[in-house]
């Protein structure tokens, strides 16, 4: 029994590289496993082989600017000419249904995501070492050189933002890094500030809530 019934709202974050769509990925490799991926919304055009509501929610400038008008974003973004957000409604959908919902975004969304969502679980997952970063920026081999120099210093100024996050886990390889969020989201829905209710609930009407 989960004395927690709501699902809870999971940021996986971090610099660039350090392998978190990697990490979710094989979370959600588990067999009977209770995840759903934040489908995020977009004003880009629809590549080849997307399909919607599956990659991205594609709708029209105009539609996505009255959105941010209504707070309908739990967090959003301006990159290149387009505009790409989470739909809050999705979001709270999605929890109130029990799931487990797994957010993946850059550490400036997860600022956005915890002013608006303080109960927000936010895991900064890191590379074991900065030359391990390095290395797997390099073996992706999409980018030149300047490039992955830009990313590495990018991701210099953020590591020192960690404190900001819930948890750390180190990214030392993928099925370790994935059992500790695991492990994470089995203990959060332990915390008592979120059990509490239903654990009274659970004692009967007698149980003074808040007794000492």
């Amino acid at each position: 029994m989960k004395l927690n019934e709501r699902g809870l709202l999971v940021v996986l974050s971090g610099p660039s590289g350090v392998g978190k769509g990697t990490v979710r990925k094989s979370l959600f490799s588990q067999k009977n496993h209770n995840y759903t991926f934040s489908v995020s919304m977009t004003t880009r055009e629809k590549r080849p082989g997307e399909i919607e509501g599956k990659d991205y929610y594609f709708v029209s400038k105009d539609y996505f600017e009255k959105k941010i008008k209504e707070g309908g974003f739990l967090e959003y973004t301006y990159f290149c000419g387009n505009y790409y957000g989470t739909p809050l409604d999705k979001v709270e959908e999605a929890l109130d249904s029990g799931k487990e919902l797994i957010l993946e975004i850059e550490v400036n969304g997860c600022r956005q995501v915890k002013e608006k969502m303080i109960d927000a679980v936010t895991i900064f997952i890191v590379p074991p070492s900065k030359e391990a970063l390095y290395e797997r920026l390099k073996k992706r081999g999409t980018e030149s050189d300047y490039q992955i120099q830009e990313r590495i210093a990018k991701a210099n100024s953020e590591f020192p933002l960690a404190y900001q996050y819930d948890y750390i886990v180190v990214n030392d390889s993928i099925e370790n890094a994935a059992d500790r969020i695991r492990a994470i989201i089995r203990a959060e829905h332990a915390k008592t500030s979120r059990s509490i209710y239903k654990y009274y609930e659970m004692l009967g009407d007698t149980e003074t809530h808040g007794q000492e």
